[in-house]
């Protein structure tokens, strides 16, 4: 169970960055600065989070999806192919948030009940850093 679910945050974290990055090359208008940015900050972020996922799931003996139709059966966040507004890129990050967010916070109670605590560790930093790109989402809605 721990590993499924540790699975599914590595691929809900990277398909969250997909879609940052897509965002980042796409948005345009006149917020267009400051958009391309913060999704460029979300995405690095999120990218460099991939990895350690990936090197916990090796850490329990089992093998990180890696192929991207692994990943896509595995994530809850949504492909998005169309190009919406700027603020709508922004609202639909912030759904994603949510989904890892959740994702993290089962994972973190797996970790805990088994005793994984350099995971549970891991994983407190991920819930951090996703509370934190919630209120920055969040506010940037308003």
């Amino acid at each position: 169970m721990l590993i499924d679910e540790l699975k599914r945050v590595q691929a809900d974290t990277f398909a969250m960055a997909n879609k940052a990055q897509y965002y980042h090359w796409n948005v345009e208008g006149a917020d267009f600065p400051q958009y391309h940015d913060f999704f460029g900050d979300i995405y690095a972020e999120l990218y460099a989070a991939v990895d350690g996922l990936a090197e916990h799931v090796r850490q329990l003996d089992s093998y990180a999806p890696g192929a991207p139709r692994m990943l896509t059966e595995l994530t809850k966040v949504a492909d998005d192919t169309t190009v919406p507004a700027g603020l709508e890129m922004v609202r639909r990050l912030l759904t994603d948030n949510d989904i890892v967010l959740e994702g993290l916070l089962l994972c973190y109670m797996s970790a805990e009940e088994n005793k994984e605590l350099g995971l549970a560790n891991f994983l407190q930093d991920r819930i951090e850093a996703h509370t934190k790109h919630r209120w920055m989402l969040k506010a940037t809605t308003k």
